[in-house]
């Protein structure tokens, strides 16, 4: 298939209805807009449904709706629309069912701004909702890895049973690339027995549900929750590595703040300072493993982010205090340079 130039939120629309979404419930918010714009005109030439919901919050509980009735269903949203969905998303998570849920992430607290930011990064990776849960989080770094990890991200729900959130700054939902759309890798998918789709008296009753009240039953299912995501940390933990190989100090970035940490890196080889850069493409499950590993090699690590600092804390945690991690970030919807990252290495490297 010949590439085709798209913008982020139309590569993201159209690689969700090409891994099969039929159903689309969202609410507008820009940056993302382009989304349930492109899934209006798009959802009937395929026979699927398009609902732009009264709120974000009608919009969560008609894909919790769907998911138990064993639809592939996408929602999206940016960040204060995420924040409403919040009560909704921990449902669907305790009631163990599959649907991609997407932010093109604004810049904050409060209503904010529309220019891009990460400082959703808590939210998405630390429950933003109650209770114990994760979701598999997704975090893209150009047009192409974000249409590839959509398409991904519904057969990792469908074989966990879990929800799969693409975290996307606002470049990544407004910048136009090349993109082409690549069926991801076949798994084995469990058939949807649980789904709740009628009852003919031919299987047991399908009830979806998250209302516990017995603690034994609901620490049952809690459990059974927490060793899936053990199962999922084995299997799905993704990370890039670049320029690793020799490095003497590491940038910890990811999104789209990690293409520019790799020039960064580049510029200051140039001036002959050994920079790396580790990249998690899951923030959810983060890879610890590759930055202790780094921490046994590099001299230093330097967190950047379009927030005030919040995946500093995890990366911290996996170098488990080896080495010094330091932190550079911009806010308001100000995107961290090159030359800003070198100016701070170079910083480090003189012991500044």
């Amino acid at each position: 298939m010949a590439k085709k130039l798209m913008k982020g939120s139309e590569a993201i629309a159209e690689a969700a209805i090409q891994a099969g979404c039929r159903f689309f419930f969202g609410y507008p918010i820009t940056p993302q807009n382009q989304i349930p714009e492109y899934m209006s005109k798009r959802m009937p030439q395929v026979d699927g449904c398009f609902l732009q919901a009264e709120s974000e919050v009608a919009a969560i509980n008609m894909v919790y709706g769907a998911a138990g009735a064993g639809a592939r269903v996408m929602t999206s949203s940016s960040s204060p629309g995420i924040s409403l969905k919040q009560e909704g998303i921990s449902y669907i998570a305790c009631a163990e069912l599959p649907c991609v849920i997407c932010n093109i992430v604004r810049s904050g607290p409060g209503l904010g701004g529309i220019l891009p930011s990460q400082g959703d990064y808590f939210q998405a990776t630390k429950g933003g909702g109650h209770g114990d849960y994760h979701l598999v989080v997704f975090a893209p770094s150009s047009v192409q890895e974000a249409a590839d990890l959509v398409m991904e991200a519904f057969d990792v729900a469908d074989t966990y049973r879990n929800p799969v959130m693409i975290l996307g700054d606002g470049m990544i939902g407004q910048m136009m690339e090349p993109v082409e759309f690549h069926q991801p890798k076949k798994r084995e998918i469990p058939a949807k027995t649980w789904a709740a789709t009628g009852w003919d008296g031919s299987r047991e009753r399908a009830i979806i549900n998250s209302l516990y009240i017995e603690a034994e039953t609901m620490e049952t299912v809690s459990l059974r929750l927490q060793e899936r995501y053990e199962t999922i940390r084995r299997n799905e933990t993704r990370v890039e590595e670049y320029k690793m190989d020799d490095a003497e100090y590491c940038i910890a970035a990811y999104g789209t703040t990690a293409r520019i940490a790799k020039s960064a890196a580049n510029k200051a080889r140039e001036m002959g300072i050994k920079v790396g850069v580790i990249r998690p493409i899951t923030v959810w499950p983060f890879p610890s493993e590759s930055y202790a590993r780094a921490a046994e090699q590099v001299k230093a690590f330097l967190t950047v982010e379009m927030s005030a600092g919040q995946m500093i804390e995890d990366v911290r945690l996996a170098v488990a205090g080896k080495k010094p991690v330091e932190f550079f970030g911009r806010l308001g919807g100000y995107v961290p340079t090159p030359e800003e990252m070198l100016e701070k290495i170079v910083a480090m490297k003189e012991g500044k």
